[in-house]
């Protein structure tokens, strides 16, 4: 089964909080080495964190943040899958593109451009949930391979827009099977439905989206049939068709 794990604290004391991350989780309370210094922050105490049950409010209402690339260093000494959990939410920004930054695990990106707020708005709980396999000195994640010296050294790397930042993260011994998953999230849930169906919408119905996007170029070009001469042709058709008749009864005379 799951095995132990490591969180950082929020910034109230441990007992003010005891997150429900299960029993894989309730074995931390050591703080992982830190690779760069960082500021703390308790803005988010002022907000519900929507996703997040009672007792986690506080790890994601609390967060870590450096105006450079920052991070922390955890020694690892048992073989095995491990997964790394890292906790977000945007509590200060209101829209998108206004945080955006990257996640490396042991050099490698395992986020690219998180953009927190565009990913589920604002006071919102998000997981990034991470998948890895260390065995025989080699650390996997997400298809690359890279050495392993003995520790995981995680960094929120500075993007071009504001700083990174951190609420709470855990490593855990297992699989994602054995992450809590945060609770549904309609809003999100509803966009991608509503994705899903304009991806597969039947054929009537694209048509009928792209005749409404059309763009008309200019007026109607007059139709060329409209006014013709057919008129002018009937009496010349009528003396035509008796004159034949005519000249085949005078023929036989």
């Amino acid at each position: 089964g799951p095995g132990w794990g490591y969180r950082l604290l929020p910034l109230r004391p441990p007992e003010a909080a005891r997150p429900s991350l299960g029993t894989a989780a309730r074995r931390l309370g050591r703080f992982a080495g830190v690779l760069a210094s960082w500021r703390s922050s308790d803005y988010g105490m002022k907000l519900p964190i929507l996703r997040s049950n009672a007792e986690d409010q506080i790890l994601y209402q609390t967060e870590r943040y450096n105006e450079e690339t920052f991070g922390y260093e955890v020694p690892i000494k048992e073989e095995g899958d491990y997964v790394l959990v890292l906790k977000f939410a945007e509590v200060y920004f209101a829209q998108s593109q206004q945080k955006v930054f990257d996640v490396r695990l042991n050099g490698h990106v395992v986020v690219k451009d998180l953009d927190i707020f565009d990913r589920v708005g604002h006071s919102t709980a998000h997981d990034e949930i991470i998948p890895m396999s260390i065995k025989k000195g080699k650390l996997s994640v997400q298809g690359e391979v890279s050495t392993f010296t003995g520790k995981l050294h995680i960094e929120f790397v500075k993007g071009y827009y504001d700083n990174p930042k951190i609420c709470a993260l855990y490593i855990l011994q297992g699989t994602v099977e054995d992450v809590p998953k945060l609770q549904p999230h309609p809003g999100l849930e509803k966009k991608e439905e509503e994705e899903d169906e304009d991806e597969y919408d039947d054929g009537s119905s694209v048509k009928k989206q792209a005749n409404k996007n059309r763009v008309q170029s200019g007026p109607r070009t007059p139709n060329p049939y409209a006014s013709d001469n057919s008129s002018l042709m009937f009496p010349i058709l009528v003396a035509f068709g008796v004159f034949i008749p005519t000249l085949f009864c005078l023929c036989r005379l």
